[in-house]
């Protein structure tokens, strides 16, 4: 399986991205996809996931109501709208797919490069 994710950037706080996943290697419409970042010195933590169907979707706390995950599961894409962007949200932003049997939301076995999110104050 390889997860190939972009779109991050530098934005201004109270802006938005879209960061992109295109996956391959296998069916991608079987599986949830999930995405973490990491910031500086902290561990990887979890953000959304999206079920294989692209009706159950799971957030952080830190994110709700401003981040929708959402997926196109004929381009085999996840994508993570951010919206009201905070400086706190900046880190690496790492796409993710579970192996069979692996639990929803979070137990993930398979790891894109991550995409860099700065959001200036």
């Amino acid at each position: 399986v390889q997860l190939q994710a972009s779109g991050g950037g530098l934005v201004q706080a109270g802006g938005s991205l879209r960061l992109s996943c295109a996956a391959s290697g296998r069916t991608f419409s079987r599986y949830h996809m999930g995405w973490f970042r990491q910031a500086p010195g902290n561990e990887r933590e979890f953000v959304a996931a999206i079920m294989w169907s692209g009706t159950i979707t799971r957030y952080a706390d830190s994110v709700k109501g401003r981040f929708t995950i959402s997926r196109d599961n004929a381009k085999n894409t996840v994508y993570l709208h951010m919206n009201s962007l905070k400086p706190e949200d900046t880190a690496v932003y790492y796409c993710a797919a579970p192996q069979s049997g692996s639990s929803w939301p979070y137990e993930y076995d398979y790891w894109g490069q991550g995409t860099q999110v700065i959001v200036s104050s």
